[in-house]
């Protein structure tokens, strides 16, 4: 699960698209992508966080990443950002799992071949064994990806398990970075941090 998990108070519906003028200026794919973002995925009220901290807004961003048209532009974004070179893209279930899926079978349609894969929360004792489900395989070039990000520990457990499995995480890509601190943690782990979105492009602060 990404790491923004809140419990409602009183949440009102999801907001309507911001005026352009009140935000920051994006390229025309970012900027669809963020009006979809705001119409579906972002919901205002009395929210508690993961963390326990409270706040007025909450960012469910799997109301972009699993409607048709959300994906597609989620998919826009991801694909611009993909090295040339990667060969499979995933991360840490549930969250990364409808950003891996959707820009992988997208990108397949667009001449970009990458495998995608789920992290497990949990290693599987029977069976295919261990944390990786899916197509990855040792020496590929990863990018790990996610839904919303707000610390990074789960982001940072995904490279964590895909390096240990024997592939490269080489990006590290989510649709909203809302906290602002994954960046730092992906630069000390060597990994470029590239998110489609950011708090502020949303017009929040990082971290409120």
């Amino acid at each position: 699960m990404p790491d923004t998990s809140a419990s409602p108070s009183s949440p009102s519906s999801p907001s309507s698209p911001s005026s352009p003028r009140s935000l920051p200026p994006l390229d025309p794919a970012r900027h669809a992508l963020r009006e979809h973002v705001l119409r579906h995925s972002v919901k205002h009220g009395e929210f508690t966080l993961k963390s326990g901290a409270t706040s007025t807004w909450f960012l469910d961003t799997k109301q972009t990443a699993c409607r048709p048209d959300g994906v597609l532009l989620m998919a826009d974004v991801a694909l611009s950002l993909v090295p040339a070179d990667a060969t499979a893209i995933g991360g840490l279930t549930v969250g990364a799992d409808p950003v891996a899926y959707a820009v992988a079978a997208i990108g397949a349609t667009r001449g970009v071949s990458l495998k995608s894969f789920t992290v497990r929360k949990e290693a599987k004792d029977h069976g295919i064994t261990g944390r990786i489900a899916g197509a990855l395989a040792p020496g590929d070039r990863v990018v790990i990806t996610e839904d919303t990000v707000t610390r990074g520990t789960s982001i940072m457990e995904a490279v964590e398990v895909v390096r240990a499995f024997g592939a490269e995480p080489v990006l590290i890509t989510v649709i909203v970075d809302r906290g602002g601190t994954c960046g730092a943690m992906a630069e000390a782990a060597g990994v470029p941090f590239r998110p489609m979105l950011t708090a502020p492009d949303l017009g929040f602060g990082y971290g409120t």
